[in-house]
């Protein structure tokens, strides 16, 4: 782990760092360079985001935002009245809770990184009613809903709207809302959601502290802390430790959602991932650093999933691959990793957030982006409106749609695909860049004094191969420091055509004056491998993708809301049931182009040839597949080539499966497995 131990009020770097509100700024690539350290006595950190507009998608990565923004994230509020003119929001009588925020959090990102005029237009209708009907008394916000909860959203899309265009009104109206909180909180504290995701508060008290040195919002930070959910409490002594089920929590229609629903609830837990990193930079306690850690052990032991994903249909359900994750978890679990990989900067971190985003944010939106599941499944064989082993949810859960179940997915789901753009890069103390995630971009900002920009280019993470292409307006020195992956069991990282072998993983830095053209390859040995799951199961892994046996199945319209969208079912049109053969050898990958669509099971970028046989013995339950056999299996039917591929490309999909006790026999064409 590379961590700077630095003390400090403001200290002047190779990179422009800013310590006071700046200036009002056009979105340029200026204003993309400006970067905020903390300020004392905050502790630092290890990394320094970058701000929104610093970092721009290409290749493949920008035909997957391209694809969001003509989908339900550039449509939505023409046809789904919870973000539509009327929201109150915007000043409408309509939906004046959580939702509007929710889209505009994922709306303006995708809207400043595609530079997108028309989405930029719609996302500043929103910010712009905010900062103009600010209350006398400092509130922001619909009156007729006073909840904490959903201004915590709305804060975070202040936060980089004012970052991408330098706006002027943004710091006032902040400061002016938290001075009305500090104030009213005692009297009205934290309640309902806002008392369990009181770190997305602490998160933009924080932004705005770095920017004006006020120390009253440490003051705010602490009240909120204290009136907050006590997460490291929960998980000291983790005690949900199976399967959560209503008559358990306690849940009817009559009745608020309980303590315990709260404390069990995915999207609770996964917005809590990051709230002991943040408030270690307020504590400096070791245990506060520490604790991350071991929250992501006891959600892994007892309700992990091959998709890098806790269970959580809509509460924890353990470890059975047939239990579902709610879109909602995945992209809160998304954003807690990438802050707290900039708090802490464990590699660790950034490895896990590129298997959630490459597995399970794709694996639960439809190709085109226009309709979603509430809950997906690691082993999904149908996705039909049928009764399910859900802790909690009902029979829509897993169906693709515009709103199925609940909707408070179709408002967030936005926000997957550009914050994780915004995370690809972030600065170091000594002047330099550190790739936290591999995906094609470009970034751009001052180093050492000069315009740097970094083109980087691959088909990462269907191929192990990166390319980065130096242009500086002069010679420069900076570090650039590489993530090493923990699955690369070799990588060479190649300078101006001169290489070198690196075997350990966790980070390389290349320290040198940098010139216009100089050009980094960095190559993962990616071969596949196994882990094991839930009953000794087998899943197929290379690189950061999970691999699935993608099942033919029939789509169906359900019903019908705007020319594109609509809700699906899709049932099952051929066997699922196999038990995989493994061995020394037993896969052959075979790599072909992406497409337009990257996560096409049609045309996948990357499939894994394996051998199986079926396993009529593992049959369905409630809908959904049995729990997995536990392994080894013995099989008499005859033994059969099985194609898998990524993941996020087959929504219907076996992913865990269980094997058979015969071993496969290596071949020319066999690639060896690692992991087993």
């Amino acid at each position: 782990m590379i961590f700077v131990a630095l003390k400090f009020l403001c200290i002047i770097l190779f990179i422009p760092i800013v310590c006071a509100a700046a200036p009002a700024k056009a979105f340029s690539q200026a204003a993309a360079g400006r970067v905020v350290v903390n300020r004392a006595p905050l502790q630092p950190g290890a990394y320094i985001p970058l701000p929104l507009g610093a970092i721009e998608p290409s290749g493949w990565l920008r035909e997957q935002l391209e694809i969001q923004a003509h989908g339900l994230t550039g449509h939505l509020g023409e046809f789904w009245s919870d973000v539509g003119p009327n929201s109150g929001w915007l000043g409408g009588t309509g939906e004046s809770w959580e939702r509007g925020p929710y889209y505009l959090d994922g709306l303006l990102p995708l809207a400043y990184e595609l530079n997108d005029p028309a989405l930029i237009h719609k996302a500043k209708l929103w910010v712009d009613w905010t900062l103009s009907h600010q209350q006398p008394d400092g509130e922001i916000g619909p009156v007729r809903n006073d909840d904490w909860w959903p201004r915590m959203v709305m804060l975070k899309v202040l936060t980089q709207y004012e970052e991408a265009t330098g706006d002027p009104r943004v710091i006032p109206v902040m400061r002016k809302y938290f001075a009305y909180q500090l104030r009213a909180l005692p009297a009205r504290p934290l309640r309902d959601w806002g008392k369990y995701r009181w770190q997305d508060n602490v998160y933009s008290v924080l932004w705005l502290y770095n920017r004006t040195g006020d120390a009253n919002l440490l003051d705010l930070a602490k009240l909120l802390h204290n009136q907050g959910y006590d997460w490291e409490g929960e998980f000291a002594h983790f005690p949900y430790t199976f399967k959560e089920t209503s008559q358990k929590l306690g849940l009817s229609a009559n009745h608020p959602l309980s303590d315990l629903a709260m404390q069990t609830h995915g999207v609770n837990n996964a917005m809590a991932l990051k709230a002991a990193p943040i408030w270690w930079l307020v504590s400096g306690h070791s245990q506060d650093r520490l604790e991350m850690n071991h929250q992501i052990a006891m959600l892994d032991k007892y309700h992990g999933l091959p998709n890098g994903m806790f269970s959580a249909d809509e509460h924890f359900a353990g470890p059975d691959p047939s239990q579902g994750t709610e879109l909602c978890a995945v992209v809160e679990t998304m954003f807690s990793f990438e802050q707290a990989f900039a708090i802490l900067g464990d590699p660790r971190l950034a490895d896990r957030l590129e298997r959630v985003t490459y597995n399970a944010l794709p694996g639960t939106l439809s190709d085109d982006m226009w309709s979603h599941q509430y809950d997906q499944q690691s082993n999904q064989i149908s996705c039909t409106r049928a009764h399910r082993q859900w802790s909690t949810n009902g029979p829509d859960s897993n169906l693709f749609g515009l709103a199925p179940n609940f909707g408070c997915c179709t408002a967030n789901l936005h926000q997957g695909w550009p914050k994780f753009v915004s995370s690809l890069w972030m600065a170091t103390f000594d002047g330099g860049l550190v790739t936290a995630a591999y995906a094609p971009s470009r970034v751009h900002t001052k180093l050492d004094g000069a315009e740097v920009a970094i083109d980087e280019e691959t088909q990462y993470p269907f191929d192990g191969t990166v390319q980065f292409a130096v242009h500086a307006s002069r010679p420069s020195t900076f570090p650039l420091v590489l993530r090493i992956p923990a699955w690369a069991e070799t990588s060479t990282v190649t300078l101006n055509g001169r290489s070198e072998q690196l075997q350990a993983s966790g980070f390389h830095v290349i320290r040198r004056q940098w010139r216009d053209g100089d050009r980094v390859a960095i190559a993962f040995a990616m071969h596949p491998r196994v882990s094991h799951w839930y009953h000794n199961s087998a899943v197929f892994e290379r690189g950061p993708l999970v691999f699935s046996l993608p099942l033919k199945g029939e789509w169906s319209q359900l019903k019908k809301y705007a020319e594109k969208s609509a809700d699906w079912q899709i049932t099952p049109a051929a066997g699922w049931n196999y038990a995989l053969q493994l061995g020394d050898c037993g896969a052959k990958v075979v790599e072909h182009s992406i497409g337009k669509t990257p996560f096409d099971v049609h045309n996948p970028a990357i499939s894994i040839q394996v051998k199986g046989r079926r396993y009529p013995a593992w049959s369905a339950k409630e809908n959904s597949a049995g729990p997995v056999p536990a392994s080894p299996v013995t099989s008499q039917y005859p033994l059969q080539e099985l194609t898998l591929v990524p993941y996020g490309a087959a929504k219907l999909r076996i992913t865990a499966f269980p094997y058979l006790q015969e071993k496969a026999s290596c071949t020319s064409t066999q690639t060896p497995l690692t992991g087993q």
